[in-house]
This record gives structure tokens, C-alpha cells and sequence, in this order.
């Protein structure tokens, strides 16, 4: 029998928006906040020859093709313009997983995450510390590069340059950081990922508009062309399908006895997602494997030998790139479900509340046996991220064509879009149920 929260996620009616003002209020705050970021991406740091620098990602084709290529995609083509906000946020992603995985042998970590919202609010202030941290190393070494190029991009190379690329672009990551940390507290959805989302957007129409021109100039046959749009729609569907995904548990809970009377035992179920660590996993891996290329691919434009072979080791569709990439989803993918997941403590709640699967000693046992299918199934959504985000890289190192229509690009999209949509969800509901709350107060006074 379909229960009453059901019946009324169903009747959810997206007309609805305009009836919720804290969910307009919220969506606004969001839109606002993307803007400013967008609006971000377009403002060069000081010192800097935009022409000569063009001529370096476009003229020279020195980057063209390598993983900073996925680094400005990411930064919503911040990095070709140069922009304060060329760093992004992946110095913060870089700096969650330090944090992350020193919680798992740090015991002052590890005791921080047990004592709750106060120790998490610490673990938070260690990232924010390890993002500037990382964030001028990085932008120490882009300045660096960018005065070793050959191109002439600095117009005054000197410590006043280093000083002033350093202070801006670690400023731009901390207000970045700043920014997805109010979108998520004050607006809709995850703002570390929104940020992203709106940087891959916004390339999305400059790729397509690439695609065919490529095939308009003959140097994309039509039918490949085809073939790759197909595709693109096809992946879309494969991540939305593999995104709901679920394993669900039988929970059965016994008769209890209630006054003089006993109720009836209670089905239920224990969904465990396909793909527990969602988009996690490929950010994870894309921001570690930009940290090293970021300084590699703008040293390999000062001559340097042994940096240009980094660099063209990394490049797109290149062996070396591939096998770090699946090994780090994979490793992430398991990590990550690990910490968000416990079954220890999912097996102490059921048996709390007196559930408990059928065939299944409660206790040990139970977290046993959902670890077991949780090993599992995590193994399948560890195979489906690493083909969903390499096997269209390794395509499109043949087709020339913009990293905005591959695997890991779409994932992001559509992941992000479809936890967006949920949480407009959720808050129509609440929305709902409070009109239902207020509409019985009043026929309930009516009445009296």
C-alpha cells in the first residue's frame, strides 16, 4: 500500500515553486552566487598578456590535448584566461582528501569525528588551513611557469608578479571556498559541486559548437560525428539509470505489544545505493591528478625535457593518465562509500529498533552480511564510474573533441543536476506538509 508521503511526492507540482517562498528564496541566492563565480572566471590576474597567452593554450597547441585541458574545464575555462579564479576549488577538494585520509590514522582526527557537530567544525577549519596551504603552492608554481614561458606571457616578470599571482589566485580559491560553503548552507544543493556544475555548463555550448565546426571543416567525419552525440545521450542514460540504482535490503521487524492489543509486524526496506560515493570519486581523482600536471604542463613551455615528457605522458587518452585515473576512482570509490557508510553502526540501529534481516543473526552478523553486499555491489559502481569516465576520454583522443561532452564531465552534470532536482523536491514537500499542518489547525478551530 503506498503511504501518504508517497501519494504526496508523486502529486509534487514544479508550480509549486511559487507558492514556497523560503525555496525561492533559496534558488535565487544560488543563481546570485553562480553568477558572481561566472562572472569571476572572465577578470585576468594583473601582469598578464592576454594575446600572448591565447597564442599558448590555442597558437602553440603546448596544453592543447593534456589533463590541464580537464583543469580548465573544470575552472569553467578560467585557466585560458587567466583568471583570479584559475585555481578554482580544487585546492579545497585537494585539501578534503589530505584531511580524509589522515582521519583514518590520525587519532586526533578520528576522535574529532566522533565528538559530532564541534569536531566537525574543526576537521573543517584543518581543510580551510590546508586549501590556502595548497593554493599557494599552486600558484607559486603557475606564476613561475607563466614567467618561464617562452611566449613572453608576463609583461614584468619579478617577485612583484610572484607576490601579486599568489595573493590573487589564493584569494580567489578562498572566496570559492567561501562561496560553495553559503550555497550549501543558505541556497540549494552542494555548492563545492555546483561550482563545478556551472563551470562545465558553461563550456558545454563552446564543445558542441566545436564539434561542428570540426565537421563542417571535414576534419570530423559526419558519421563519427553522429556517433559521438549518440553517445553522449546514451552515457546520460546509462548515469541516470546506474544513479537510482539500488540493492534493497528485507528488514523485518516483529509484533509488538501495544496496550491491550498486538500490532502487526512491519516490512521494510535498507536500500543500499549502487553507487554510494556518487560524483566523489572522479573529482577526487581529476583535482590529485591536476596538482602535479598544473605545474608540468606550464613548466614543459619553459624547455624543460623532463617536464614536457610529465606533460606528455598526461596527455589525453595517453596510458599512463588512464591507469592512474581508473586506479584512483576505483580507490575512491571504495574509500569514500566507507566513510559515509557504516554497517556496524546500521546493524546497532536495527537492532535497536528491533529489526532485523531475515536469515540473519542481528548484531555482528547483520554488519557482516550488509558489508558483504555493500563490498559488492560497490565493485559494480566502481566498474561503471571508471568506464563511464575513461572509455569516452580514450575516444576522443581520436576525434579531437572538447573534454566538456566526456564521461566524467557528464557524470558531474547529471549527478549534480539530479541532487539538485531532490532537494527542490524535498523542500516542495516540506513545503506541502506544512499547508496540510495549517489547513487542519484551521478546521480544527472551525470545529471548536
Amino acid at each position: 500500500m503506498v503511504s501518504a508521503a508517497e501519494q504526496l511526492a508523486a502529486n509534487l507540482n514544479f508550480s509549486a515553486i511559487g507558492k514556497a517562498e523560503e525555496l525561492k528564496k533559496r534558488i535565487w541566492f544560488t543563481l546570485a552566487a553562480l553568477l558572481v563565480y561566472r562572472l569571476g572566471t572572465y577578470i585576468p590576474i594583473p601582469g598578464i598578456d592576454l594575446e600572448q597567452l591565447r597564442s599558448v593554450f590555442q597558437g602553440n597547441g603546448q596544453t592543447g590535448g593534456t589533463i590541464l585541458d580537464q583543469l580548465n574545464l573544470f575552472a569553467g575555462g578560467a585557466i585560458s584566461r587567466m583568471a583570479i579564479f584559475a585555481l578554482n576549488i580544487m585546492p579545497y577538494i585537494s585539501a578534503s582528501i589530505i584531511i580524509q585520509l589522515l582521519t583514518t590514522v590520525s587519532p586526533h582526527l578520528e576522535q574529532l569525528k566522533k565528538e559530532g557537530e564541534q569536531g566537525r567544525k574543526q576537521i573543517n577549519q584543518y581543510t580551510r588551513y590546508g586549501t590556502v596551504i595548497l593554493a599557494t603552492l599552486q600558484a607559486y608554481g603557475i606564476a613561475v611557469g607563466l614567467e618561464g614561458s617562452t611566449n613572453n606571457v608576463v609583461l614584468e616578470p619579478g617577485m612583484f608578479f610572484r607576490a601579486s599571482t599568489v595573493i590573487t589566485l589564493v584569494g580567489g580559491t578562498v572566496f570559492l571556498m567561501w562561496l560553495g560553503e553559503q550555497i550549501t548552507a543558505r541556497g540549494i544543493g552542494n555548492g563545492i559541486s555546483l561550482i563545478i556544475f556551472a563551470g562545465i555548463v558553461a563550456e558545454l555550448p563552446g564543445a558542441l559548437a566545436s564539434a561542428f565546426e570540426l565537421s563542417r571543416r571535414g576534419t570530423l567525419a559526419t558519421p563519427v560525428l553522429i556517433a559521438l552525440l549518440v553517445g553522449v545521450i546514451v552515457i546520460i542514460a546509462v548515469i541516470v539509470y546506474m544513479e537510482r540504482a539500488q540493492r534493497r535490503l528485507l528488514v523485518q521487524y516483529p509484533k509488538r505489544q501495544m496496550g491491550n492489543r498486538m500490532a502487526q509486524g512491519d516490512n521494510s526496506h535498507l536500500p543500499l545505493k549502487l553507487n554510494t560515493a556518487g560524483v566523489i570519486p572522479p573529482i577526487f581523482a581529476s583535482s590529485l591528478l591536476l596538482l602535479p600536471a598544473t605545474f608540468a604542463a606550464f613548466g614543459s613551455s619553459s624547455g624543460s625535457e623532463w617536464m614536457a615528457t610529465i606533460t606528455a605522458m598526461l596527455g589525453r587518452g595517453q596510458p599512463l593518465y588512464l591507469a592512474i585515473y581508473v586506479a584512483l576512482i576505483i580507490f575512491f570509490a571504495f574509500f569514500y562509500t566507507a566513510i559515509v557508510f557504516n554497517p556496524e553502526e546500521t546493524a546497532d540501529n536495527l537492532k535497536k529498533y528491533g529489526g532485523f534481516i531475515p536469515g540473519i543473526r542481528p548484531g555482528t552478523k547483520t554488519a557482516e552480511y550488509i558489508d558483504y553486499v555493500l563490498t559488492r555491489i560497490t565493485v559494480v559502481g566502481a566498474i561503471y564510474l571508471a568506464l563511464v569516465c575513461v572509455l569516452p576520454e580514450y575516444l576522443q583522443s581520436y576525434t579531437a573533441v572538447s573534454f566538456a561532452l566526456g564521461g566524467t564531465s557528464l557524470l558531474i552534470v547529471v549527478s549534480v543536476t539530479m541532487d539538485t532536482v531532490s532537494q527542490v523536491q524535498s523542500h516542495l514537500l516540506a513545503h506541502q506538509y506544512e499547508g496540510l499542518i495549517k489547513k487542519s489547525k484551521l478546521r480544527g478551530s472551525r470545529r471548536r
